[in-house]
């Protein structure tokens, strides 16, 4: 079943904005594949949430299917032949390098999130300006509890993105504030110094001089109120900045099958059933052949 999250772009021209082109990367990102991997979902059978790795890897929650062994040794067979001649890699402990610090998937992780991704998708529809995710599972509140945490994340790394820019802005204007404001006290201890030495100005020397220093410190204290007002503004635009996604159509549980279509599975079943019903109408006479001479020879 599968459960879908329709989500408007807004502005995708906004220079504020990472590109939604770049949203697939987003959800490959290994620190969001992780995260989507270890959150805690409600699974059917289960009294506890628990991870979605926990629930693939721990075999205390897994059930037989029928569907998914035919599957696994037939069409999977290849692969679980060559599996089982390589072995299972280890997975290597930290070694407590600056490497740790990297984010990494093991190998169980790996596994379990080709499958996970089998399922869950992301289109872009950059004409009409909307993403979709969606995920198509057996359970549909298992689909619907992934999509949306899958949407959150999204959501998460985005504003994170726009956080990052404002901060960097914000860090920026400080810096500036805190330089135009050192150069405008001390252009104004110099003013003020020079007044107090010239109290009775004669010259035309010292009239030029202060009038300079009148001008360097009108300059200066433009500056300074201009990126006071700046500073302010940034502060403003961190605490303000609000998610760029917008939902247009939240995630729900379905109630139907998304797949397989009915009709597909009734054309595909009567086709195999054509299949066999001529391959056993065709080779009952030749294994009637065979049986027989098997008979007279023994």
């Amino acid at each position: 079943l599968a459960a879908m999250a329709g989500i408007s772009l807004g502005d995708m021209t906004s220079g504020e904005v990472l590109s939604p082109n770049v949203y697939p990367n987003i959800i490959k990102n290994v620190e969001f594949q992780k995260e989507l991997l270890h959150a805690r979902y409600t699974f059917p059978d289960v009294p506890e949430p628990i991870t979605y790795y926990e629930y693939a890897t721990d075999k205390q929650y897994h059930k037989f299917n029928l569907l998914a062994a035919i599957k696994k040794y037939t069409i999977g067979l290849p692969g679980v032949i060559i599996g089982a001649i390589r072995g299972e890699p280890e997975d290597t402990p930290g070694t407590g390098t600056a490497a740790d610090s990297i984010p990494r998937l093991t190998y169980k992780e790996q596994k379990v999130l080709e499958d996970l991704y089998e399922s869950f998708s992301l289109n872009l529809n950059e004409k009409e300006g909307y993403v979709q995710l969606s995920t198509t599972l057996r359970d549909p509140s298992l689909a619907a509890q992934i999509t949306l945490k899958a949407q959150q994340l999204l959501q998460q790394y985005l504003t994170e993105f726009k956080l990052q820019k404002v901060r960097a802005n914000l860090e920026f204007v400080e810096g500036s504030y805190q330089e135009a404001r050192q150069n405008f006290e001390a252009k104004q201890e110099e003013l003020a110094r020079f007044r107090d030495a010239n109290v009775n100005l004669t010259s035309a020397m010292a009239r030029t001089r202060e009038e300079k220093l009148e001008s360097e410190y009108t300059l200066l204290l433009g500056v300074y109120t201009e990126l006071a007002k700046q500073k302010e503004q940034a502060k403003i635009a961190v605490t303000e900045t609000t998610p760029i996604l917008t939902v247009i159509e939240p995630v729900v549980v379905p109630v139907e099958k998304s797949k397989p279509s009915r009709a597909r599975m009734l054309i595909i079943y009567t086709f195999l059933g054509l299949i066999v019903g001529v391959g056993w109408v065709l080779g009952m006479p030749y294994l009637k052949e065979v049986f027989s001479k098997v008979r007279k020879q023994n």
